[in-house]
């Protein structure tokens, strides 16, 4: 290797090392943010989680390690936890693909070209700039959340009449939460929309020139080139499902932290255990979504 190319591959690693060092700066702010708010609490929550916390005579902190045992006790002992999660997880596997399949309804209707589309798409995005957080939970203590035309019009009555017993459940349980499921579509609606965008007009016009079906067409051709949208809006409503202010999982893990038999230790045991579980479901969705990423690109 001559002088020149050596002078030519420092300045190659030069300009990556400059390139790079650019970048990471601009990350700076957030690294040391994420570093003092998020890394350090969660490193120590994680040590909580093996010790028993107790309040000691003088006011201080006692730490016990005991090892896994508030983990065997979530799991063996606390049968609150283990009802509330098991139930909260079928509640969410049922929602989610009501909340996707009704957005991806709502998505095609509102990509359909007619005069005031526009307001209509700023209507169906206004619940989530209103129900979040604290707002939503004081719109459901005024009602807002209740759907009374299915007592009233005798609805409930029919569908026990016509359906099993599991089934009428789930039926009635759907339809009840139908303001909900209206109130957590606007995102998804958003990203449906935007991609039927990424799908060529060509396409549409070729295919209905060979006397293809708008069904035909939805099915051989929308479907699959918005397989990556299903898959970000799956993730987005799992994410957002987890966060949801009448999750019942996080108030029992705060009531046990302020609880004095259990504390501390016993409230991060819970908490981590909980965001495994979110770790593995994610990772689910995230390996669908991987796999209509390829699909798309095919």
């Amino acid at each position: 290797m001559n002088d020149r190319e050596r002078k030519n591959r420092r300045a190659s690693l030069f300009y990556k090392l400059k390139s790079q060092g650019v970048g990471h700066l601009f990350m700076l702010p957030w690294t040391i943010g994420f570093c003092v708010f998020m890394a350090i609490p969660i490193g120590w929550s994680l040590y909580l989680s093996f010790q028993k916390v107790s309040l000691s005579s003088t006011g201080l902190f006692k730490y016990e390690f005991i090892g896994m045992q508030n983990f065997k006790d979530a799991l063996f002992k606390d049968n609150e936890f283990t009802v509330q999660i098991t139930s909260f997880f079928g509640q969410m596997i049922l929602m989610i693909p009501i909340i996707i399949t009704f957005s991806l309804l709502v998505a095609i209707m509102l990509n359909q070209r007619f005069k005031g589309r526009f307001i209509y798409r700023a209507i169906f995005f206004l619940p989530v700039i209103f129900s979040t957080g604290q707002v939503l939970n004081e719109l459901f203590q005024q009602g807002a959340g209740d759907v009374p035309f299915l007592s009233q019009y005798g609805i409930d009555a029919l569908v026990r009449d016509n359906f099993s017993g599991v089934m009428a459940d789930i039926v009635t349980q759907v339809l009840g939460k139908i303001i909900l499921i209206l109130w957590s579509s606007g995102v998804q609606i958003l990203i449906f929309i935007a991609g039927f965008q990424t799908i060529s007009k060509s396409i549409y016009e070729a295919v209905r020139i060979d006397g293809a079906s708008p069904w035909s067409s939805f099915w051989k051709i929308t479907l699959p080139g918005i397989k990556p949208f299903i898959g970000l809006n799956l993730l987005y409503t799992t994410v957002d499902f987890f966060t949801f202010p009448f999750n019942p999982v996080m108030p029992h893990i705060r009531r046990n932290m302020f609880n004095i038999s259990t504390g501390y230790g016993y409230a991060s045991a819970l908490a981590w255990f909980y965001f495994l579980l979110i770790i593995v479901m994610l990772l689910v969705v995230l390996r669908f979504l991987n796999g209509s990423s390829k699909a798309g690109r095919a």
